[in-house]
């Protein structure tokens, strides 16, 4: 007889979110995974693969991040466009405060705590792992663990469409500077031992499919335990995680969690 899986609405020190778990097991100690939904998308469009996960027995958290889904706020899209580093910062403010409520109220089963999310919520993931070593593993589908070199690519791509940004060139700079400090490609030393999947579409239009594939050369090259760092890729996919990725993640995370 199958579980029976609830999705539940809470608000952890401030963050808006949707816990899905086993019925029964709301105030048990599990494994916590925490999914980084997309820019432009909301908590509940990662339902699916928080529901394979919560079968397999983890407790998943669905943060909304700002200025998405019931934290929209009537934002206009070009100001949520300028504001996308501004929110994966925040998301890490907000991982932060989800795995402080997640200790203090005693839901983490033995600090399995770990992190994954699609697209700006797989930058999140990557950026999160050079600031949190509580973190114990990464699950990054189509993201960018070279979030200093997407930053660059997304403001060429503006000036080139012919878009004027009213930024000027110092500003910029000093943000391409900020963002150097959480850029995972910088600082893989942050990493330790800690296993990372990665899922990519090799013909990704959005986030470049090279940042992640050569990132994951160079580390699968330079680990000592070759089972530490998984790549899937599917040719010819583009900017959106399939079936098969969100079976590949969990089987994945049910190893390494």
């Amino acid at each position: 007889m199958k579980q029976m899986i609830v999705i539940i609405e809470e608000v952890w020190n401030e963050v808006p979110l949707l816990r899905i778990e086993q019925a029964g097991a709301e105030d048990q100690e599990l494994p916590v995974f925490t999914y980084f939904h997309g820019f432009t998308s909301a908590r509940e469009h990662n339902l699916p693969i928080a529901y394979m996960l919560a079968e397999k027995g983890y407790r998943v958290i669905l943060p909304e991040a700002l200025h998405h889904g019931i934290r929209e706020d009537n934002v206009s899209s070009s100001k949520r466009q300028m504001e996308f580093f501004a929110i994966v910062k925040e998301n890490l403010h907000d991982l932060r405060q989800i795995h402080q409520y997640a200790s203090e109220k005693g839901l983490i089963q033995k600090d399995r705590f770990a992190i994954g999310g699609t697209s700006m919520g797989g930058i999140t993931t990557c950026a999160a792992l050079t600031q949190f070593d509580w973190i114990k593993a990464g699950m990054v589908m189509m993201g960018s663990p070279k979030i200093a070199a997407f930053a660059r690519g997304m403001v060429d791509a503006v000036k080139k469409s012919g878009v004027e940004m009213n930024i000027p060139d110092e500003e910029m700079e000093q943000l391409f500077t900020s963002l150097e400090k959480i850029d995972l490609s910088l600082h893989p030393e942050a990493i330790g031992d800690r296993p990372m999947f990665f899922w990519h579409g090799d013909q990704d239009p959005v986030v470049p499919y090279i940042h992640s594939r050569s990132f994951y050369e160079t580390l699968e090259y330079e680990a000592a335990d070759q089972d530490q760092f998984t790549y899937v890729t599917e040719a010819g996919s583009g900017h959106k995680v399939s079936r098969k990725a969100m079976l590949a993640g969990t089987a994945w995370l049910e190893k390494v969690l």
